[in-house]
């Protein structure tokens, strides 16, 4: 399989996973001039911005490691985007990370702020 299959089946995974979390998933990968985010979720009544990472395994360090801060920028410009897009700019919104190594998953909420 590939890195962009892989990739595609690991935000299928965190989808459901999320789904399964409760959270409703509505929208994924959304893209702009400014970059993509994987999943836009709520949860609640809070929108919830969520950027996947696989890895096979952690030799080469956590996948949220590669959520750095460049990645965090093009995200919450993006974020931005959505919700002036989507006319729900003022209305509680959060970053998460889900990872997912192997087959283990790990939610990251609130994984980091603007």
């Amino acid at each position: 399989m590939n890195t962009r299959a892989e990739g595609r089946r690991g935000e299928q995974l965190a989808a459901r996973f999320l789904s399964k979390k409760g959270y409703k998933v509505v929208e994924r990968n959304f893209v702009c001039r400014f970059g993509e985010i994987d999943i836009v979720a709520l949860d609640g009544d809070t929108v919830v911005f969520t950027e996947v990472k696989y890895r096979k395994n952690d030799k080469f360090g956590m996948p949220r490691e590669a959520v750095d801060r460049r990645k965090q920028k093009t995200i919450e410009q993006c974020a931005a985007y959505w919700l002036y897009k989507n006319s729900l700019t003022g209305v509680p919104a959060r970053f998460d990370v889900v990872e997912l190594i192997g087959s283990e998953v790990n939610h990251l909420i609130d994984a980091f702020r603007p």
